[in-house]
């Protein structure tokens, strides 16, 4: 089994309300607030934000759509936008996960839905990206979770057939996608919670 891990919030740290709380505190005075704007700016990761994850438009586009759709300013739209590759800090128990799997001889490959200056920011900013063999970005092949075709255009790079490959993703509809796929699905909830199920599947 080949196990294929998503970025944001299983290897780096994504909570966007908390994140918007400290970007935007006027905006996100409150969690319910943080909450109601985490959903109108990032869109369940679909609308402008999935344009933006495919490729097809820059930050400076991304901007000026969320801030006519939402009435922010266009600084505080950019402000977040600009703020999120600072934000994609490696998860220490999971970092300590991925040790523990490496050394103990397992194959493993990211999957993830992220524009590319982020994944350029990840590149050049993050050793730990040195324990996967290979990995997919969203913008680079145009296409996003939990789309089909994603699946498959990963399993060609990853040179597996979907029954050896194991999805570990927190966002249910991608594991229920990546299931659909013919691949096998974990949701993540914590470092130590995966570990758990991996060991449950004789996995690391």
């Amino acid at each position: 089994m080949k196990l294929v891990f998503d970025f944001g919030g299983v290897v780096f740290r994504w909570e966007p309300q908390q994140f918007l709380m400290r970007l935007l505190p006027a905006r996100a005075p409150t969690r319910s607030a943080a909450r109601r704007l985490a959903l109108e700016f990032f869109q369940a990761f679909g609308g402008d934000w999935g344009e933006f994850d495919r490729g097809r438009i820059d930050p400076g586009a991304l901007a000026g759509r969320i801030a006519a759709r939402l009435g922010l300013a266009l600084d505080e739209a950019r402000r977040v936008i600009d703020a999120i590759p600072d934000e994609l800090q490696p998860v220490p128990e999971t970092v300590e996960l991925l040790q523990r799997l490496h050394a103990a001889g397992e194959t493993f490959f990211f999957l993830s839905n992220m524009p590319d200056p982020y994944a350029r920011h990840l590149e050049a900013n993050h050793d730990v990206l040195r324990f996967f063999e290979r990995g997919v970005y969203s913008s680079r092949v145009g296409l996003i979770k939990p789309e089909p075709a994603i699946f498959v255009r990963a399993a060609a790079v990853f040179d597996a057939a979907p029954a050896e490959l194991l999805l570990i993703d927190d966002i249910e509809a991608n594991v229920e996608a990546a299931k659909h796929a013919g691949w096998r699905g974990l949701q993540f909830y914590d470092a130590r919670r995966c570990a758990a199920d991996l060991a449950a599947m004789g996995l690391g």
